[in-house]
């Protein structure tokens, strides 16, 4: 091994999901998915999610709520619909963040590590993450012994869950966080940008781009396009 190679430090670019990468809030994209094909599984006295989503700011409580809806599904068939769903979502002509697209190419050419780090679930995600090349850090849903979902999670992976997932990934891998890369959207993303040494903003939320101004962060458009637009 040369010297030049012993210098090379491995670094990992961390990117927030919905939003982020795709156009979307999986979750919402995927319970109108869900209610459409399996009404037999919606329970008739649920709150409508979007009216839910804008009137919840605690999105650590809002993640845990919104799996109580699969309380009771087999997660074998939750899986199976999370991958049609996507195989559709993939399709459309504006499903992805263009910028975001190209920086995984590009990370991924220069040898880094791609991380997917979401509060979704990796029913909806697994095949975006394979897709992309990336490993997956998402809400792991928690099921009984016969495979069926109890409604509850190990941890919502939201705000500084994000950040802990991060820190221990760059220590896994031997990584100085100063050489790492991480992409968010929202405010909750703010302790996962904070954890790296090269944050970047994506799209127009006030308070990222209050930080990026503050302390020289870069700022994406979140310009949508479809997926093939982004591989080009």
């Amino acid at each position: 091994m040369t010297g030049a190679a012993l210098r090379v430090r491995p670094a990992l670019a961390f990117f927030d999901v919905d939003e982020t990468v795709i156009a979307e809030k999986s979750p919402v994209a995927f319970w109108r998915y869900w209610q459409d094909r399996h009404p037999g599984r919606v329970a008739a006295d649920l709150p409508d999610l979007s009216s839910e989503v804008a009137a919840t700011p605690d999105r650590e409580a809002l993640n845990r709520r919104y799996y109580r809806r699969y309380a009771g599904v087999p997660l074998a068939e939750l899986e199976a619909a999370g991958r049609r769903w996507y195989g559709e979502y993939r399709r459309g002509g504006t499903a992805f963040v263009l910028p975001m697209l190209a920086a995984v190419a590009e990370h991924r050419a220069a040898g880094r590590r791609v991380v997917l780090v979401s509060g979704s679930m990796r029913p909806l995600l697994a095949a975006l993450a394979e897709e992309l090349g990336a490993t997956l850090v998402c809400t792991e849903l928690l099921v009984d012994a016969d495979g069926v979902l109890t409604g509850e999670v190990r941890r919502p992976m939201i705000g500084q869950a994000k950040a802990e997932a991060a820190g221990r990934l760059m220590r896994e891998h031997g990584a100085d966080p100063a050489d790492c890369f991480a992409y968010g959207d929202h405010e909750s993303d703010l302790a996962l940008l904070r954890a790296v040494g090269r944050p970047v903003v994506v799209g127009d939320s006030p308070l990222l781009k209050e930080e990026a101004g503050r302390f020289g962060w870069p700022v994406t458009p979140a310009r949508r396009g479809p997926l093939e637009a982004g591989h080009a």
